[in-house]
């Protein structure tokens, strides 16, 4: 089975919707290709380097709820052995960070690098915006960092990365995480194992009975 995972990675949900996914299919018989699929937050420019508590302060109605938030995703994520510090976490935009998924991904570590960006943003403190911190994401999961870098700062990827961020636009993706299961069944937000594991055994069925 095919499955689908539209995502960005400064979505806190999003991560710990990875890791229940992996929990539910290391209970799962069946044979499975995950593929990550890019979705933006927030597609605007960040001017500088921001602390992510700041810009949810703004967009959430102040410090103390924003802290009030990230206190709440970080128990969560605690829970399935996620590190979210959104006191290191800085804001920003994702698009060079989606499209490095892609290049890792023509490389046999797409997985290992969507995993790797979301403990640079949530864990590490790193400005998953700036090419050079990109660079070095990518040199930590065994890729060679050069030749990040010099993809990065080339135009390739942009026009693929557009098409496909418009693609999920159309497909009606509006929040984060959604699976997307067989190309055609959606379950959206990150779900306990249980309930993935129960949805893909339904899918399976379905799928199996009109074969």
């Amino acid at each position: 089975m095919e499955i689908d995972i539209y995502a960005d990675v400064v979505c806190p949900w999003c991560w710990i919707g990875r890791r229940r996914l992996e929990q539910a299919l290391a209970s799962y018989d069946g044979e499975v290709t995950v593929r990550h699929r890019p979705f933006q937050l927030d597609p605007s420019p960040v001017p500088s380097p921001r602390p992510t508590l700041d810009a949810l302060a703004e967009k959430f109605g102040g410090p103390e709820r924003a802290r009030q938030m990230a206190a709440q995703v970080a128990e969560v994520g605690a829970s399935v052995g996620l590190t979210l510090d959104h006191e290191r976490a800085i804001a920003a935009n994702t698009f060079d960070a989606h499209r490095l998924i892609d290049w890792a991904e023509q490389r046999g570590r797409g997985g290992e690098m969507v995993e790797a960006l979301h403990r640079a943003h949530f864990t590490d403190g790193v400005d998953i915006s700036s090419r050079a911190a990109l660079a070095g994401v990518a040199a930590g999961v065994g890729l060679d960092g050069d030749d990040a870098r010099r993809f990065l700062d080339s135009d390739e990827g942009v026009t693929e990365l557009r098409s496909e961020l418009a693609a999920a636009r159309q497909l009606g993706v509006t929040s984060v995480p959604t699976f997307v299961l067989a190309g055609k069944y959606a379950v959206t937000g990150a779900q306990e194992p249980a309930t993935l594991l129960a949805a893909l055994a339904e899918v399976e069925q379905r799928e199996s009975a009109t074969d």
